[in-house]
């Protein structure tokens, strides 16, 4: 059987590190080694300061089928195994949390099938290259089950209600060209420039003010739960900080000296 750092692939590339789940066997399907190892990755790449782009992609010919069929069958033949929810409380939930609240920009790369917690997972990320065979299913339903791992939070937030609810509710599949129409992804690449055109983009946002992207990833979180005058004050704060660091004052300097700004994420 993989240990837990087969089954999980870490990558550097400048100040990009894209982690590549690696069960492609089995369409990258979640079991608790690939779940455990994703949520001690994305935490450590939090604490690292050289990392400032995370790019979650796959090997393989799918992104994430969702969870592993056989961990399920196990679960359910346990009796002393732990609920669903619990199970969602310990492996879950803590990576989606960290992948939203991370102060640096996170892409998911998408080739094949996206499919239950796997769809779930890329839509926590903060952008969405698609190869043109990706597809994503929200096949919870399919098993009389109600979507998780934050599906019920970015879905409609991406799509609007009435969209994710007919694609919760159906079950059916978006292919990656009507998943652009509908703003589920960011752009839709060929097949082979998939890893070329997310690490232009992530290498594109890593040399950007990591603090100002997160910051503005703050800003956008808290959005949803406030009103106008609550989230004006909360810009104006976050500004604060913001002109405080050291990329501010870079980027200023470079405008008055007519030269590209080199910014260095503090």
């Amino acid at each position: 059987m993989p240990g837990i750092e087969s089954v999980l692939l870490v990558e550097n590339e400048n100040a990009v590190r894209t982690l590549r789940l690696n069960r492609p066997d089995v369409l990258n399907a979640f079991n608790d080694d690939l779940l455990a190892a994703l949520v001690k990755e994305t935490k450590a790449a939090v604490r690292d300061d050289s990392v400032r782009c995370l790019v979650i992609a796959a090997a393989g010919r799918a992104f994430c089928s969702g969870q592993d069929l056989d961990t399920v069958k196990a679960r359910m033949a346990d009796p002393l195994a732990p609920e669903l929810g619990q199970h969602l409380r310990n492996l879950y939930n803590p990576l989606i949390a960290t992948i939203r609240t991370m102060e640096k920009p996170v892409i998911a790369a998408v080739n094949g099938v996206a499919a239950g917690a796997g769809c779930s997972l890329a839509l926590a990320c903060d952008l969405r290259v698609a190869a043109a065979s990706a597809s994503f299913i929200e096949v919870f339903i399919n098993v009389g089950l109600v979507p998780d791992s934050g599906s019920t939070f970015t879905l409609p937030r991406l799509v609007g209600m009435g969209r994710a609810m007919e694609m919760v509710f159906t079950g059916r599949k978006v292919d990656a060209d009507e998943a652009l129409r509908i703003g589920l992804v960011n752009q839709v690449v060929p097949d082979d420039d998939l890893p070329a055109a997310t690490i232009k983009l992530a290498t594109k946002l890593a040399s950007l003010p990591t603090r100002g992207i997160g910051l503005t990833k703050r800003a956008f979180n808290r959005s949803w739960t406030v009103d106008l005058d609550d989230q004006l004050e909360y810009e104006a704060c976050l500004q604060t900080t913001a002109g405080k660091t050291a990329d501010h004052a870079e980027g200023v300097r470079a405008f008055l000296e007519k030269r590209k700004p080199q910014f260095t994420g503090r």
